[in-house]
C-alpha cells in the first residue's frame, strides 16, 4: 500500500499554487496525489510537474456531476463521462470517480438502483474503450451528504457487481463508511475483488488519521489480510500544517 495525497486539501494552505502541491508531496515522500473536480484546474501544468516530480495521479471526479438515479440526466452523465475520459487521458490515466446524485423520494428505490446499474454499464463501455477506470463513491448523507442515493457500501458493490466490467470498480472510503455505521470486515467480506481505491479520514471531523475515534490498527490490518496493495487516499481535512498532520497520519495507518 502507499499513500495518494488529496491535493484539494493537504499542502493546499501552504501552496496557493496548484501544482506546487505536487512538488510538496513529492517532497514529502509521496509518491501518488489526488483531486476533486478537473475543469478548474490546470491539466497542461499537472501532466508537466507529473512527469517532472514521477508522482502518479489517482484520482479526479467526473464533472459535471449528474444523477445515476434520474434517467433525465443520463445523457448529461455519459457527456461528462466523455469529457472527463479525454481530460484523463491527458493528465495520465487516473481512475475517475462517479457518485450516485440525490435520492428521488417518489420513486421506488428499486427502479432508483436499476436505473444507475444500466447508465453505469454505458459508461463502463466509454471507460474500457479508453482504458480508464471508474470508481462508484458511496457517500453519507448524515453529514456532508443529505439526500444522497447511495450511502451503503453493500448496495455499491452490487451495482459494480452488475454491470460486471473490469473497468468498473468500487470507491471504499472508510470515513463515509464509518459515519453511516458500517463495519468494513461485514461490508467487504468475500467482495473486496470489487473495490479499486480505498480513501481514509477520521471520524468524527474529516480530519487526519489519528485525530478521531477510528481503530486504524484494525481497519489497516483488514485492508492488508484482503491483499489490497494500491493507494490509500487521505482526504482529510487538516488540523494543521500538512507536514505535522501526515506524521500523525503515517503513525496511525502504519503506512
Amino acid at each position: 500500500m502507499h499513500l495518494a495525497a488529496c491535493i484539494e486539501w493537504l499542502f493546499a494552505a501552504e501552496n496557493p499554487n496548484f501544482t506546487d502541491r505536487i512538488r510538496a508531496a513529492k517532497a514529502a515522500g509521496l509518491t501518488a496525489v489526488e483531486f476533486h473536480l478537473w475543469r478548474d484546474k490546470p491539466l497542461a501544468d499537472i501532466r508537466r510537474t507529473l512527469d517532472e516530480t514521477g508522482v502518479q495521479l489517482a484520482s479526479f471526479v467526473v464533472e459535471p456531476r449528474r444523477s445515476l438515479v434520474d434517467p433525465a440526466q443520463h445523457g448529461e452523465f455519459l457527456a461528462a463521462v466523455r469529457d472527463s475520459l479525454v481530460a484523463a487521458q491527458q493528465a495520465g490515466s487516473p481512475a475517475l470517480v462517479v457518485a450516485s446524485g440525490f435520492t428521488r423520494p417518489d420513486v421506488p428505490r428499486q427502479e432508483q438502483h436499476d436505473c444507475a446499474v444500466a447508465i453505469l454499464r454505458q459508461a463502463a463501455t466509454l471507460a474500457e474503450d479508453a482504458g480508464i477506470i471508474l470508481l462508484l463513491e458511496p457517500l453519507n448523507d448524515r453529514v456532508e451528504h443529505p439526500g444522497m442515493y447511495l450511502v451503503s457500501t453493500v448496495e455499491g458493490l452490487d451495482m459494480v457487481e452488475a454491470v460486471n466490467s473490469p473497468n468498473l470498480r468500487l470507491l471504499y472510503d472508510m470515513y463515509h463508511s464509518t459515519v453511516m455505521g458500517e463495519d468494513p470486515a461485514q461490508v467487504l467480506a468475500g467482495r473486496f475483488h470489487l473495490v479499486g481505491h480505498v480513501q481514509v479520514a477520521d471520524v468524527p471531523g474529516r480530519n487526519q488519521p489519528g485525530s478521531g475515534t477510528i481503530d486504524w490498527a484494525r481497519y489497516i490490518g483488514l485492508l492488508r489480510g484482503l491483499g489490497y496493495d494500491g493507494a490509500i487516499g487521505l482526504e482529510y481535512r487538516p488540523t494543521g500544517p500538512t507536514l505535522e498532520t501526515l506524521a500523525m497520519t503515517r503513525t496511525a495507518l502504519g503506512v
